[in-house]
């Protein structure tokens, strides 16, 4: 028997790992009347109930996985909308 041990492999998981998913961020929530909404149409403002440095909500479905902030990147993706992550919610814990 070789006395040489083979290096441990480095943990690839499974093949679920290279699944992409979906997060949705959730910047605020209108709640117009019915008729303001059939008034909508092409240049009309929808208030939400968030200010433009409130924190956001990011989601996997209907499970809340984090809280952000929006920012704007810089450099290569200059202009491009992106999410700091503030906080992680424990996703151990029942929901």
């Amino acid at each position: 028997m070789d006395s040489a041990q083979a290096a441990p492999r480095a943990d690839t998981g499974t093949p679920f790992t290279s699944v992409p998913i979906e997060i949705t961020v959730s910047v605020g929530r209108a709640r117009p009347l019915v008729r303001e909404l059939l008034q909508l149409n092409e240049g009309s403002v929808l208030t939400l109930d968030k200010q433009l440095d409130d924190p956001v909500e990011l989601y996997v479905g209907e499970k809340l996985i984090a809280i952000g902030v929006l920012e704007v990147v810089e450099g290569d993706g200059a202009g491009q909308l992106a999410v700091r992550i503030t906080e992680v919610v424990d996703l151990q814990s029942p929901a």
